[in-house]
């Protein structure tokens, strides 16, 4: 009889969402949840918590912010987490820093709760010194990306890695071409 073992995940969706577009498909954030803390394999989910860099409230970012507030109605409607941060312009484009609230939030949730694991949805070896820690506080730390978006660093400071490309195969294509469109071998996030 498998034993279960309560797993806290934590998303960046920016980086996913990017790892999922260079396969051309569209993120199922629910078959990503499933797959992460499927009861079949002993896993409990505690929480799933994704984080979504919101553009600045400004005319030349209207609708993508749009897009990005309909997918955390949605989000919050299907039973996750959402945790949004407020971008700032920067230039032509915004910068949000989600990456520093997610890897805060990750110390702080997994010490309070103390899950057996903690799986982060991201390839950006940022990342890296979170794994390390929660590792030196007895918690087994699972990335899951896929191999192309998988920084060196993330990947040799963590548990073990969940390649992605198994759940990202059952995605929907994005723009109706089932073929991918395969970033390499460079890590992009690195």
């Amino acid at each position: 009889m498998l034993t279960n073992r309560r797993v806290l995940i934590f998303a960046d969706s920016d980086n996913t969402f990017l790892s999922a577009q260079s396969f051309n498909r569209k993120i199922d954030w629910q078959k990503i949840r499933n797959y992460l803390a499927d009861p079949k394999e002993g896993r409990e989910l505690i929480e799933m918590v994704i984080y979504v860099g919101l553009p600045p409230a400004r005319e030349r970012f209207e609708e993508q912010r749009k897009t990005k507030e309909k997918f955390i109605y949605w989000a919050r409607s299907n039973g996750f987490l959402v945790v949004a941060k407020e971008g700032k312009a920067k230039g032509d484009d915004y910068e949000t820093n989600v990456d520093v609230v997610m890897a805060m939030d990750a110390i702080e949730l997994a010490l309070e709760v103390k899950p057996d694991i903690v799986v982060l949805v991201t390839g950006d070896s940022d990342f890296a010194y979170l794994a390390e820690k929660l590792r030196r506080r007895g918690m087994r730390v699972e990335v899951a990306s896929v191999e192309q978006s998988l920084g060196n660093e993330l990947k040799n400071a963590a548990n073990s890695v969940v390649d992605l490309i198994e759940v990202f195969d059952t995605f929907n294509a994005q723009n109706g071409n089932e073929n991918y469109h395969r970033i390499g071998n460079a890590n992009v996030f690195d």
